[in-house]
């Protein structure tokens, strides 16, 4: 990329936020001829489109979307920068960015996160879901500070990057109140021809769970698999079958998706981990959140 006109990436950065080059002419006090002119100097500067036409509107390429983040950054710290000049107190919170792999509850996430916000350090938070590769990419170019996932980092990878192993739960089974009443007796031999949802073959606790059936000479249904944990809950309160879920979060399971836990624990264990880019810690709150999820994450 050639040197950068920031007055360029103010026109996009406003087009963006607003949607359309004709809200943004309100904005920015400009006709649209200005402002599309000056876009195309920026995309002809970057080398690749930022937006492409749906219906009156612009959306952001994959492209667009990169150098919106990065836009919002400097507009973000040039504001704060004006009103600490302005005041001479203002204090600008750290940013910690975490890669949340899709496979990890949600709420076992947060869970993990809380810390970040009981801190009395001024810290803003960025979650991103995804994949591991595509989160351990972001990691190598430190767009992440840190993945939370279920499984350490695959053997093989050439990336530069250490696993911290925050705890373990087991697993339960869970399912709506008016399914659990089928499942109340002769657990885990009930579950024979159920409706099943599980993760997918990829997940840490998928071979274990089958293994943990063929032992109790139990075939239930698969109805579906899952790579996202949140929408086999969804699928599961909405009475399609049974589903897994850490016995840890057994509460705010219950809570959330008006389901019932069913049966005894299961003996198969779901491991949390923190990635990171170096193997010695020192970000604060990364330091505080892996503290916090090794003294308790899995103990209320």
């Amino acid at each position: 990329m050639r040197h950068l006109n920031y007055n360029h990436l103010l026109y996009f950065w406003t087009v963006a936020r607003e949607g359309s080059i004709a809200k943004a002419t309100h904005s920015l006090n400009l006709t649209p001829q200005t402002i599309s002119g000056q876009l195309k100097l920026l995309e002809k500067s970057v080398g690749e489109p930022l937006f492409h036409k749906v219906g009156r509107g612009l959306a952001m390429t994959e492209t667009g979307h990169t150098v919106f983040q990065y836009a919002e950054e400097i507009f973000n710290l040039g504001a704060e920068l004006a009103s600490r000049v302005k005041s001479g107190r203002v204090i600008v919170p750290a940013l910690l960015t975490v890669g949340v792999v899709n496979s990890i509850p949600k709420l076992v996430a947060a869970r993990i996160l809380q810390p970040v916000f009981d801190s009395d350090m001024p810290i803003r938070l960025v979650c991103i879901e995804g994949g591991l590769e595509p989160l351990l990419g972001r990691l190598a170019v430190h767009r992440l500070d840190l993945i939370l996932c279920d499984r350490p980092i695959p053997s093989g990878l050439s990336v530069k990057a250490f696993s911290h192993a925050l705890g373990a739960s087991d697993i339960s089974l869970f399912c709506p109140l008016a399914l659990s009443r089928r499942y109340k007796k002769n657990f885990p031999q009930c579950l024979n021809k159920a409706p099943m949802l599980l993760p997918t073959l990829d997940n840490p606790i998928r071979r274990p769970l089958d293994d943990w059936f063929e032992q109790h000479s139990v075939s239930p249904t698969l109805i579906a698999e899952f790579e996202d944990s949140a929408l086999m809950k969804a699928f599961g309160e909405a009475g399609n079958g049974i589903f897994p879920s850490p016995t840890a979060i057994s509460d705010e399971v219950e809570q959330m998706y008006r389901v019932r836990r069913i049966g005894n624990p299961i003996p198969v264990q779901e491991a949390y981990f923190a990635i990171s880019p170096e193997r010695k810690l020192k970000h604060p709150a990364v330091l505080r959140i892996i503290d916090a999820a090794r003294a308790q994450l899995l103990r209320r």
